[in-house]
């Protein structure tokens, strides 16, 4: 086909990993506009592959999903590591769609989580944000476990604040059992302890005894040990293991139970006959 020729040249400009490569690389292959214009825009192109014109749409539309996903992952493993070249790459994968590829990019983050490369995660997600997509707690809670793990708790804490903690009336709870793990692991006890505080003062009930945990040893630390005994005490239910259920009595026998006869309602039924 006639894209084979290109997607080759491509992956072989792409390995120099310098982003004005990148990005060149990227200009000569696509010649459709980005991913916010309609579909209905003609694509102006007088390129030739193979002694053909190149069709007069969307290339992208003749890469499947899959390729283009593999593709964008494979870059980003083996590309310089800085803003400017991720940044470049993925502006430049992005112009083959139509539409933002949020749910390809999820995927991707997803690959990147499995290999541990937090520091990526970073960068993608960051770049996501600043395009305006993937404002969602679940990208929220991917990006803050992405810098702890990439030894950034600064900054973790930093967008907690900025971007969730002002609005803990509605915070998810397991976005706030992951803020209060990531304080717990990393010793901000008064930075916990803060937010446990903000979380009551809104009357917001934890359903996780771990979380009262973190807590209650953080108050310890601290040396509050009031404090401790207080929230040990308010959400001691938490700590009630459930029993067995009871088994009811004069519930309904198994179908199994009712139609096998007893011996002595068998010998009663041959007399009767």
């Amino acid at each position: 086909m006639w894209r084979a020729p290109r997607i080759s040249y491509l992956v072989t400009r792409l390995s120099k990993v310098n982003v004005s490569d990148v990005s060149r690389c990227y200009s000569q292959m696509l010649s459709q506009p980005s991913f916010s214009q309609t579909k209905s825009e003609s694509v102006p192109c007088d390129q030739k592959a193979n002694g053909r014109e190149i069709p007069k749409h969307y290339i992208g539309e003749n890469v499947s999903r899959k390729d283009r996903t593999k593709f964008l992952l494979t870059t980003l493993r083996d590309i310089d590591d800085s803003k400017e070249a991720i940044y470049g790459a993925l502006d430049a994968w992005v112009a083959w769609e139509q539409n933002f590829p949020i749910g390809a990019l999820r995927n991707i983050l997803i690959s990147l989580e499995k290999e541990q490369q937090w520091h990526r995660i970073v960068q993608v997600i960051k770049w996501m944000l600043s395009k305006g997509q993937g404002t969602t707690m679940g990208t929220y809670g991917q990006l803050i476990r992405a810098l702890d793990m990439d030894h950034r708790v600064g900054e973790a804490h930093k967008f907690w604040e900025m971007k969730i903690g002002t609005d803990l009336h509605s915070v998810p709870w397991q976005m706030c059992h992951l803020m209060i793990s990531v304080y717990y692991r990393n010793n901000m006890l008064d930075d916990l302890v803060k937010l446990f505080k903000g979380l009551e003062a809104f009357d917001r009930k934890p359903r996780d005894k771990l979380i009262i945990k973190k807590v209650a040893n953080a108050y310890e630390m601290l040396g509050l040990i009031e404090e401790k005994e207080r929230i040990m005490e308010k959400y001691s239910h938490l700590f009630i293991e459930e029993g067995p259920r009871p088994v009811r009595k004069g519930g309904r026998k198994s179908s199994a139970t009712k139609k096998k006869k007893q011996p002595n309602e068998s010998i009663q039924d041959s007399e009767e006959k």
